[in-house]
């Protein structure tokens, strides 16, 4: 936990160090990768890798930043004052990034299996694509960060993180806890 705190504390000094609003793009680039990792994956605690996202879903989700229809302060901030080509020009850049690494060490095939259960009866596989890459305005998912996918799932159980549809808090409505654990550890190691 001292951990985590750490991390939101240093992506927020990094965030504050300068007014958003008075930093070109350019300028900006540096303080998201810092967070989200130069290598397009994030070594920071529930801050998720962009490496190899989607471009429209990049752009969509900097403008509900920048809009304040989804609130994180460090990023809100980063987007605030930013134009339309701003944010699109900032996905095109980050989406470029290489596709993060899967999470390294032993692997559990009985949490694997269990997980890949879940996401077939769900059609994860459908809507985030065999490979998990995402398209359009899906998420690539294969690889992110387990901490942040199992907080993300969890917040859209909850609805305490919104889609711009409901499909996500209607398939999350009935996992388990222990489901979205699987889930996550899954996510995280898939190439």
């Amino acid at each position: 936990m001292v951990r985590i705190i750490a991390a939101a504390l240093a992506c927020a000094a990094a965030a504050a160090a300068v007014p958003a609003a008075a930093q070109t793009l350019k300028e900006r680039l540096p303080t998201c990768l810092a967070c989200h990792g130069e290598d397009g994956q994030s070594q920071t605690s529930l801050v998720p890798s962009l490496g190899s996202q989607q471009t429209f879903y990049l752009t969509v989700q900097l403008l509900m930043f920048r809009d304040r229809l989804r609130v994180s302060e460090p990023m809100n901030d980063l987007a605030k004052g930013l134009s339309d080509d701003d944010l699109t020009r900032a996905a095109d850049i980050i989406a470029m990034l290489p596709a993060p690494r899967p999470a390294a060490g032993a692997r559990d095939d009985a949490r694997i299996a269990r997980a890949q259960t879940v996401a077939a009866q769900n059609h994860c596989n459908v809507c985030h694509q065999a490979d998990y890459s995402g398209h359009d305005n899906v998420p690539r998912v294969a690889a992110q960060r387990e901490d942040y996918l199992a907080e993300t799932l969890r917040a859209y159980k909850s609805n305490a993180r919104r889609g711009y549809e409901p499909t996500m808090a209607e398939v999350m409505a009935p996992i388990s806890d222990e489901q979205i654990a699987d889930l996550a550890y899954y996510l995280a190691r898939v190439p």
